[in-house]
């Protein structure tokens, strides 16, 4: 039957795509560290990545042009695939400036940080796929996404504290302060994203 007013529902399945996408980019950043001989390539597998995201961003805002009745607010739709779309955004940057710095190594408080954003990560991932169906399960993921960022926050200082007391190559320390800054703003980033689902599952309660 021909509907007046036709209700899209396919966001929630792009919600979804773009939450895998940063999920896989989490781990590529992860990878960045762990595996630092193969940076280059890992950097270069976020930038496709990260353009499949856009592509997917821009159709969320194309059907929102399109569509009388979406699911959720039009408003939190925009909200939460641009904060997505942001985390990807943040996680590319750092592994471009991880090549175009020629950073010498990793740090072993860049690997706790590019952990406890793949583990944030997951739990947003698995916030967004509950959003659909299970707004109960999403209010948990939120609790420990914020713990998770607490955890992000206390790696950072710890990060900037030895950077300043040890580093003596002005240079190296300019780098690795934005590197570390970055990273502590990508982790801060879930849980902007975090905070658009929560509002989400109260006003549609």
């Amino acid at each position: 039957m021909f509907r007046i007013l036709p209700k899209e529902d396919k966001y929630f399945d792009m919600f979804n795509r773009l939450a895998s996408y940063m999920a896989e980019c989490a781990l590529l950043l992860q990878k960045v560290f762990s595996d630092f001989d193969n940076r280059a390539a890992y950097a270069d597998k976020i930038k496709e990545v990260e353009h499949e995201c856009d592509v997917i961003t821009h159709d969320i805002v194309k059907k929102l042009n399109q569509t009388f009745i979406t699911p959720i607010d039009r408003e939190d739709i925009h909200a939460l695939a641009s904060g997505l779309d942001d985390i990807v955004d943040a996680i590319e940057y750092t592994a471009k400036r991880v090549i175009l710095y020629r950073v010498d190594g990793p740090t072993d408080h860049a690997r706790r940080m590019s952990d406890v954003l793949v583990r944030i990560v997951t739990s947003l991932e698995n916030a967004v796929r509950s959003l659909e169906n299970n707004g109960e399960q999403v209010l948990k993921e939120c609790v420990t996404i914020h713990g998770l960022e607490n955890e992000g926050d206390t790696f950072h200082h710890e990060a900037i504290d030895e950077l300043f007391a040890n580093e003596t190559n002005p240079i190296t320390l300019l780098k690795m302060k934005e590197l570390y800054a970055k990273m502590e703003r990508t982790i801060d980033k879930c849980e902007d994203v975090s905070n658009i689902l929560e509002a989400i599952v109260l006003k549609n309660a």
